[in-house]
């Protein structure tokens, strides 16, 4: 069983970049057609994780193999914005989470008692803006999987979470992050033999899962921006006069592609001194590996 775990619609909301975020929206996907091909890409569990919304599912809660999920903008201890894949909830969940986003440990506890699968996003991203140490220590307890293949994001920082994922013993998913049609279903996590919605899950839990599909580029990312751009156009026929900025989306992108380099090559070194410190505490003490593992 085949499922895209970060795939987003028209639901997802506004742009968030100065000038935009009253205009122009992240994804202009309609439900439906994102259904319809993620089947045709052999997808068989199906969900769409839009940003702290669930409107999206509404057309497609009729369907049998389609599971309600969604991505959240959680504020960390440390003031930074996060981004927690929840799968397979209620709209009851879906309430109690938007309550909770703003205060992380209350809504770990909350995940915790429903026993909700969720995951940290784009771990080596710089999309939500500023990371801190501690962040990487509050997932490292308690978030039990992390994105180690995104199609949106750079091979390497994809590897880097893989690797992140699997010293920590970490369950390992996948999804395209697509915002676009294009990118829908080309990345996903996969269980072999699970049947159903709940089996894919059993399946993840118990480390029968495995991550699949393509990662990122600088291409694909301009092409995604300008397919948005394009909509927005058709979506808001007035805003042509604005369409000769469209020429710029090389450059913007060619930015943001160079921030998420540099913010990966920073976050993988520190989180690499800080492995290669533990396990000389573990050669020192081996008592150390089981204290700080509790």
């Amino acid at each position: 069983m085949r499922s895209d775990l970060h795939v987003h619609t028209k639901a997802s909301g506004m742009f968030n970049l100065p000038g935009l975020k009253h205009l122009c929206q992240e994804c202009y996907n309609e439900p439906l057609e994102v259904y319809d091909l993620l089947k045709r890409r052999g997808m068989s569990a199906i969900t769409v994780t839009d940003h702290d919304s669930i409107e999206g599912s509404e057309a497609l809660r009729s369907f049998s193999d389609f599971f309600l999920s969604e991505e959240v903008s959680v504020r960390m201890p440390s003031g930074t914005e996060a981004h927690l894949g929840v799968y397979n909830l209620t709209e009851r969940d879906h309430l109690e989470i938007k309550r909770r986003a703003n205060d992380f440990v209350s809504l770990l506890m909350y995940l915790t008692e429903r026993k909700l699968f969720f995951s940290v996003n784009h771990v080596f991203s710089g999309l939500t803006g500023r990371r801190e140490a501690d962040d990487f220590a509050w997932f490292e307890s308690y978030v039990p999987a992390y994105e180690a293949r995104n199609g949106q994001m750079w091979r390497k920082s994809n590897e880097c979470a893989a690797q992140l994922a699997a010293r920590l013993d970490k369950i390992a998913v996948a999804g395209s992050d697509a915002h676009a049609l294009s990118g829908v279903g080309l990345t996903y996590t996969e269980v072999p033999g699970a049947r159903t919605v709940n089996e894919f899950f059993a399946g993840l839990r118990a480390g029968s899962g495995r991550v699949a599909g393509e990662h990122g580029s600088y291409g694909r990312l301009t092409a995604d921006v300008l397919s948005i751009i394009g909509s927005f156009f058709s979506d808001m026929p007035w805003t042509a006069v604005l369409s000769p900025l469209a020429l710029l989306v090389p450059v913007f992108s060619a930015g943001h592609w160079m921030n998420e380099v540099r913010f990966c090559r920073k976050w993988r070194a520190v989180m690499e001194d800080r492995g290669k410190r533990q396990r000389k505490l573990w050669d020192i003490d081996p008592s150390f590996e089981a204290n700080w593992a509790s």
